[in-house]
């Protein structure tokens, strides 16, 4: 078992519209993160996690996710599933869990056009 208590997260600012609280499990297999956005991330353009799988749980508020041009409206309690290769983009006000497999790392996330 692995436990990762509060004290031991990191926070970190993906764009002055994303903030990040990583639980870092040091496992490659899974990790997750309470994600707070507020307005559109990325800014412009789209996202890709190359390799990881992205399961989204929206804990609080509601906005759109935009996966491959194709609108989602999300509120409290939706989960969604974003695919590794799926562009996407998300506009709202936020608070997600977000677990990922194999667990994230930034050199596999891209900013796409």
């Amino acid at each position: 078992m692995k436990i990762i208590l509060k004290g031991q997260t990191k926070t970190f600012k993906n764009s002055a519209t994303c903030t990040a609280i990583e639980y870092p499990m040091g496992d490659k297999d899974i990790n997750g993160a309470i994600i707070e956005l507020n307005g559109r991330y990325p800014d412009t353009g789209w996202v890709v996690n190359e390799v990881c799988k992205e399961l989204v749980y929206v804990i609080e508020g509601a906005g759109t996710l935009t996966v491959e041009g194709e609108e989602i409206q999300l509120a409290e309690g939706d989960l969604a599933l974003i695919e590794p290769g799926e562009k996407y983009f998300f506009d709202g006000h936020f608070k997600l869990f977000a677990p990922c497999t194999p667990a994230w790392y930034s050199s596999q996330h891209k900013t796409v056009e």
